[in-house]
């Protein structure tokens, strides 16, 4: 179960250039199950399943795997050969490499580079000089591929030290740390990097070309939601409430499970820019939201499947979060 919901600000950023060019926009929403009506709440968000399946179609559509932020069209089927060029590497540096020298071929508008300094490594975005200023999603949706794909390559999280973006602080800066598995994000940057241990440059790659057939299905939602062990605190306090959602798990409950201390567990995710309360919340939030587009359960039992002992405390919460009520957001399904 993908227990991921997606900002309706995100929908729009996907849909922005598509809807200047002769491409049926409700045909795109209608196929992804998302409604029309939804991209009309500022609080509104999609499932895992609808935002990815709309990013692929809206590609497809575009015939652009960039749709349309970069000063060049970026064909179908580019991710694929990239993918293809360093599943055989030995380590992640030796696929960063490949991947960096890949993507320079191209003159697309920005160029990615590897970059070592003692004993951190930088994936790196340089903009080419005589190109105009790239929309921030380019270089969030860059960032983004690179780092969740080396993560399957090597089948762990590679923990970021700190994200720099060459742009200013965007509307949904929050997102951010989610976003980046919880690092430290700045912005105004001259360059756009994600710097990390130079150890891991030295891991090996664990994936080959069967399992690459399988991920190449539905990568955009595999790098979305696939998460793996020891990321965090956030994440173990995340998968404890999850199973334990419909019953009365409290902090304490879960500090237990993890062998800490309350006090230290609070500590620990607010220096990850978080709290047992806004996981609990999230995790709420998504669990409805995936549940709502499996028409064969009612409203009580997503209430319930949702941590809610109540559906009208549930459609109160669900207002709160999304700005409609649960009966609206499926109608519109």
């Amino acid at each position: 179960m993908y227990n991921i919901s997606i900002p309706v600000e995100s929908v729009h950023t996907v849909l922005k250039h598509a809807r200047n060019r002769d491409i049926d926009i409700a045909a795109l929403l209608r196929k992804n199950h998302i409604s029309p009506l939804l991209l009309k709440e500022e609080k509104a968000r999609v499932s895992a399943e609808c935002f990815t399946g709309l990013q692929a179609s809206t590609m497809l559509a575009m015939e652009d795997e960039m749709l349309g932020y970069l000063p060049r069209r970026q064909p179908v089927g580019t991710w694929k050969t990239l993918c293809q060029h360093t599943i055989s590497c030995s380590t992640l540096g030796h696929a960063l490499s490949r991947y960096c020298r890949f993507l320079g071929l191209f003159e697309w508008g920005l160029k990615p580079t590897l970059e070592i300094s003692k004993d951190l490594a930088s994936f790196r975005l340089v903009q080419w000089d005589d190109t105009e200023e790239i929309d921030p999603y380019a270089h969030e949706l860059l960032l983004t591929c690179m780092h969740r794909y080396t993560s399957w390559l090597i089948q762990e999280h590679i923990p970021l030290k700190n994200v720099s973006l060459a742009y200013p602080s965007p509307g949904h800066a929050q997102e951010y740390r989610p976003l980046f598995f919880n690092a430290p994000v700045t912005f105004n940057h001259p360059h756009t990097e994600l710097t990390f241990h130079i150890d891991f440059l030295a891991k090996p790659i664990l994936q080959n070309d069967t399992a690459l057939s399988r991920f190449l299905r539905h990568p955009l939602l595999i790098m979305l939601v696939k998460e793996y062990d020891k990321i965090g605190w956030t994440p173990r306090v995340r998968e404890i409430i999850r199973k334990n959602l419909t019953e009365a798990i409290e902090m304490d409950d879960v500090a237990t499970i993890l062998n800490t201390h309350p006090q230290t567990l609070r500590r620990r995710l607010a220096k990850e820019g978080t709290s047992y309360k806004e996981i609990k919340i999230h995790l709420r939030r998504d669990v409805a939201l995936y549940y709502l587009g499996k028409h064969n359960l009612s409203i009580e039992d997503i209430a319930f499947r949702a941590g809610f002992s109540e559906a009208s405390s549930f459609i109160r919460a669900f207002k709160g979060w999304t700005g409609t009520t649960p009966y609206s957001y499926r109608k519109g399904l």
